[in-house]
Formats: C-alpha cells, structure tokens, sequence
C-alpha cells in the first residue's frame, strides 16, 4: 500500500479538536488521518503518528517513511507552513494528512459528490 502525508494548514487547537469529534461522529474513510502539533518539526509528527489508533492494514514502518522522504524533498514547503504556524500564535496547530491513496482519493470524491 502506499502512502501519501502532506501539510494542509494552521488550525486554532478548539477547532482542530471540534474537527476530530466530528469525524469521530460520522463514517469516514479508513486511511485518512489529520494530525495536528504545536511545533513545525519531524519528530513532532513522527510522534503524533504514534498517537493515531492502529489501523488494521496499514504498515506503520511505511507511513514513517513517507512522512520522512516528505521531510527530506520539500524544505521550502516545510519552512512556509513553519513561518504561518509561527505568525499565527501559539494557540494554534499545524495540521497534516497522511492517508493511503485509495482512501485519500474516495474522500476527494465524496467531497466531489463523485461517491
């Protein structure tokens, strides 16, 4: 399976935490996490992925090396979200997805009205 792990915005901590209730609430699509820390770095995010709930079918060692070569390949998008993150204050996340592809792609067609 592969895997796919991007950074997607800064979130106030209340709203990324109503977020994550909310998806908690309805069905969602296996394979897609948002994770969201206080500090642009990544073993910040190579820790929040510890958190996420052991997905069944998802091969932990892989996910890690996805967010690493993201790491590694994409520094002036790392250091844009890191200056936003630093400009938006410390009452607020950097939220990031990481996802299978199958799984990321239904969600993109359910937000399409594709599904």
């Amino acid at each position: 399976m592969k895997y796919t792990f991007d950074l997607v915005g800064v979130s106030p901590v209340l709203q990324f935490f109503n977020h994550q209730q909310q998806n908690l609430k309805k069905p969602q699509h296996e394979g897609v996490e948002y994770l969201g820390t206080h500090i642009c770095t990544l073993d910040a995010f190579l820790e929040s992925i510890e958190t996420v709930p052991a997905k069944s079918d998802w091969n932990l060692d892989q996910v890690v090396d996805t967010v690493i070569h993201f790491w590694l390949n994409n520094s002036e998008s790392i250091n844009y979200w890191k200056r936003r993150l630093t400009d938006a204050g410390r009452d607020n996340l950097l939220v990031a997805r990481v996802a299978d592809f199958t799984a990321l792609q239904a969600e993109f067609e359910s937000l399409l009205g594709e599904n």
